[in-house]
């Protein structure tokens, strides 16, 4: 049961020895090497072999099991779980692994279908039928329906100052095609790498390693992503998350937004805006413009329906640069023949007749009282920990003091019934952060959100009286 030629720690890496065990583990799964069932040696022979202390392996196998990777069996030691997938036979951003059965599912991921317009759909879907006719139940443009590229340009231009004609919107199946296609053109301009946020989400970077590109890590701060840390990296094109940048929930400033823009026209590159959340801008005052408005001829922007809608849909769109509409074009052409017709026509519809604004006010009043409630169950049953970024989007990144054992704590609030994910999850590990947690507030109603904080902050005392703080550590 020797496991320690699959991992290799350093210490004079700047990333715990506890976080180095646990990615070296996970990478093995997902690439097929440890196989569902397998059984992983004690945590004190691993820390004989390994040269460490018990407590960093105990550590890494209790993270791994509240993620859903790994299963104690009593009496039979640690396994990986029965059912784990190896993360080499598709490249998916939707992939969450093991799912165990909770009452409290506080991850970022988990949708809210709750509130989807059934009502408005059915009758935009009713319109889309009725005017179809011929053409509109044929094979689809491959950008999409015109009717659909005028709407959405009309639409991105008014509400997020997207800079746009109907010939430069695509419309895809979500946003993980669209990086996909993105991942299929770049190489063909010569670009091999492509700079992702860290944090980050936690299959991008694999995503797009399986997708053929080098994905290179460059840090966010407080005030987004690091443009000069990125410009020392020497690559042409980079993945961002500007408005709400996912986890931490940052807005990039003006000063760091012009940065970007000329770091794309110095390196004759290309920025990839993610709006995963656009439409959901929870503050009492306007929210951010796109990027693309500053340079639409260097930013490629994307959106989707997943989070305003919902991720069943299957529904996104860009808004491409004038020169890479052709690449996408042919690119789409090689792996499907369009997204589905009869849906475009029915968003469409939605934007034309304003029910999707509509729905949107609606959805973000519902998100504003969900997020309220969270806060301040946070104030009271987590008062050391600081809610960061800007409110915004589906989660919070919840910020913990440095001293806090992030894996424990996920761990024990699983044994409470609470799935929430760890900070380290998004991390690459050249660029580690403090510790810290992803909260959803969608899966839950309402009236659990209290509750499920409760239940992380008796969590979170059991941890905190585990350990001692060092002086000054809060």
């Amino acid at each position: 049961m020797a496991l320690h030629a699959l991992i290799d720690v350093s210490r004079e890496s700047e990333v715990p020895l506890t976080v180095q065990i646990q990615w070296r583990i996970r990478k093995e799964i997902g690439a097929g090497v440890l196989h569902p069932g397998t059984r992983l040696p004690s945590s004190r022979r691993l820390a004989e072999d390994l040269g460490v202390s018990r407590s960093v392996v105990v550590e890494a196998y209790g993270q791994l099991i509240a993620e859903g990777y790994l299963e104690a069996v009593q009496g039979s030691g640690t396994r990986v779980v029965p059912h784990a997938a190896r993360g080499t036979t598709s490249a998916t951003l939707a992939d969450d692994g093991h799912i165990p059965a909770v009452r409290w599912d506080l991850r970022p991921s988990a949708a809210g279908t709750a509130n989807f317009p059934h009502r408005e759909w059915l009758s935009s879907y009713q319109s889309a039928l009725r005017t179809a006719g011929r053409r509109g139940l044929d094979y689809p443009p491959l950008s999409g329906v015109a009717e659909l590229r005028l709407e959405l340009a009309r639409y991105l231009g008014r509400v997020h100052g997207v800079w746009t004609t109907p010939d430069q919107v695509m419309v895809v199946s979500g946003f993980a095609q669209a990086l996909g296609l993105l991942c299929a053109v770049l190489p063909r301009l010569g670009i091999d790498r492509l700079g992702v946020e860290s944090p980050c989400h936690h299959r991008q970077r694999t995503f797009v390693r399986e997708a053929g590109l080098m994905p290179c890590a460059v840090p966010v701060d407080e005030h987004g992503i690091d443009v000069a840390a990125l410009a020392r990296t020497g690559v042409r094109a980079v993945l961002v998350t500007p408005s709400h940048q996912f986890p931490t929930g940052v807005t990039l400033g003006p000063e760091r937004r012009a940065a970007l823009v000329r770091w794309a026209e110095d390196v004759d590159g290309w920025v990839i805006e993610d709006d995963y959340d656009g439409d959901l801008w929870l503050a009492h005052g306007p929210r951010p413009g796109a990027l693309q408005h500053l340079a639409p001829e260097r930013v490629v922007y994307a959106g989707t329906a997943s989070k305003s809608l919902a991720p069943g849909l299957r529904l996104g769109w860009l808004a491409v640069p004038a020169p890479l509409v052709a690449p996408l074009e042919r690119a789409r052409a090689q792996r499907d023949l369009g997204s589905d017709t009869l849906t475009q026509l029915t968003f469409a519809d939605l934007l034309r007749t304003g029910l999707f604004d509509r729905h949107l006010r609606r959805e973000r009043s519902r998100l504003r009282g969900r997020r309220d409630t969270l806060e301040q169950a946070v104030r009271r049953h987590l008062p050391e920990a600081r809610i960061a970024g800007s409110p915004g989007g589906l989660h919070v990144w919840l910020r913990l003091p440095r001293h806090v054992d992030e894996g424990a704590l996920v761990a024990a609030a699983l044994r409470r019934s609470v799935l929430v994910r760890g900070g380290r999850r998004y991390n690459d590990p050249s660029w580690p952060t403090g510790p810290a947690l992803a909260v959803g507030y969608t899966a839950p109603p309402r009236s659990g959100i209290a509750e499920a904080m409760r239940e992380l902050g008796d969590a979170y005392a059991e941890v905190r009286n585990a350990w001692p703080v060092p002086a000054g550590a809060v």
